[in-house]
């Protein structure tokens, strides 16, 4: 099999893990793992196992002055994005969280207009006001009474935050991407993210009662701190080198259709008109906002 082959296989990975991970995360919680608990697990569990393979990337020294970009980095996309998605998770449904999660490209063309000074199409401005309807649709009116989701348009509200952090990240880490090897910047990113989130998450970390968890729970905490974490990094990582990044991004229109679809099939989440509706014009807007038209010759 070529290496382009498999490098479309490691992105389905990645999206499929991505996918399912939205109702497999949320079984745990907070009966036996609370949100923030899981952020101690994720970002440590990932630090060790980053610094693991350290050994097979290059010898690099972070220089003095990417240090606080590092920093903010870790800040956006392994503190911020992941405590409000996990306690967003806590409180809303897998099938909400599919969808919101998905408008972080729309969240980027509009941060890219304002810091990076990039020119805005009709088609994305309308393609932006799309999506955030259909976000505020799932806000305003996604509310259902449930006892696994006992505050929804909360929690659907820190997925729009999760989404703003991740968006942030990634316009950031975009000149420490260009400039290090992803093996040396992940450890990094995962060890500051460690650092930073230890005093947020470490009580609740140690409120776990390891003895009584069933043996499916441990199963999850190593699906999300080896799959979710560490294998979606590694299987991006390997599909950048062979894929262009238009075409790795295009997977996070398949992403919410897994994720869906798994929450039905496992009867965790029901589809609603405002959830179809919701998805329809946040799908639709991703696609408009990320669209890049070919100038005519």
């Amino acid at each position: 099999m070529s290496k382009r082959n498999l490098a479309f296989l490691a992105a389905i990975g990645a999206t499929i893990i991505y996918g399912i991970n939205h109702t497999i995360a949320k079984g745990v919680m907070p009966t036996y793992v609370t949100p923030f608990a899981f952020i101690f697990l994720r970002v440590v569990g990932a630090a060790i196992l980053f610094w693991g393979i350290s050994f097979l990337g290059p010898k690099e020294r972070i220089a003095h002055k990417d240090w606080l970009r590092m920093v903010v980095a870790a800040l956006l996309g392994m503190v911020i994005n992941m405590l409000s998605f996990f306690k967003g998770l806590e409180l809303s449904t897998p099938i909400n969280s599919a969808v919101l999660i998905t408008i972080s490209p729309i969240i980027v063309v509009v941060l890219s207009a304002v810091f990076l000074e990039e020119r805005i199409t009709k088609n994305k401005g309308f393609g932006i006001a799309l999506g955030f309807i259909g976000a505020l649709m799932l806000v305003l009116f996604g509310a259902e009474i449930r006892k696994d989701a006992p505050n929804i348009p909360l929690g659907n509200s820190l997925f729009i935050l999760n989404s703003l952090a991740y968006a942030g990240y990634l316009i950031v880490a975009k000149k420490l991407v260009e400039k290090y090897h992803p093996f040396t910047l992940m450890r990094w990113l995962f060890t500051i993210a460690v650092i930073i989130n230890f005093p947020v998450t470490f009580s609740d970390f140690l409120e776990i009662e390891w003895a009584t968890m069933p043996l499916w729970a441990y199963g999850v905490i190593a699906f999300v701190v080896v799959g979710t974490t560490f294998c979606t990094y590694l299987f991006n990582i390997f599909a950048m080198t062979e894929l262009r990044a238009s075409t790795i991004g295009a997977f996070i229109y398949v992403q919410p259709l897994f994720g869906i679809l798994f929450a039905l099939l496992t009867g965790k989440d029901t589809l609603t008109l405002v959830k179809i509706l919701a998805a329809s014009l946040v799908l639709l807007g991703v696609y408009l906002a990320s669209r890049k038209v070919r100038a005519r010759p």
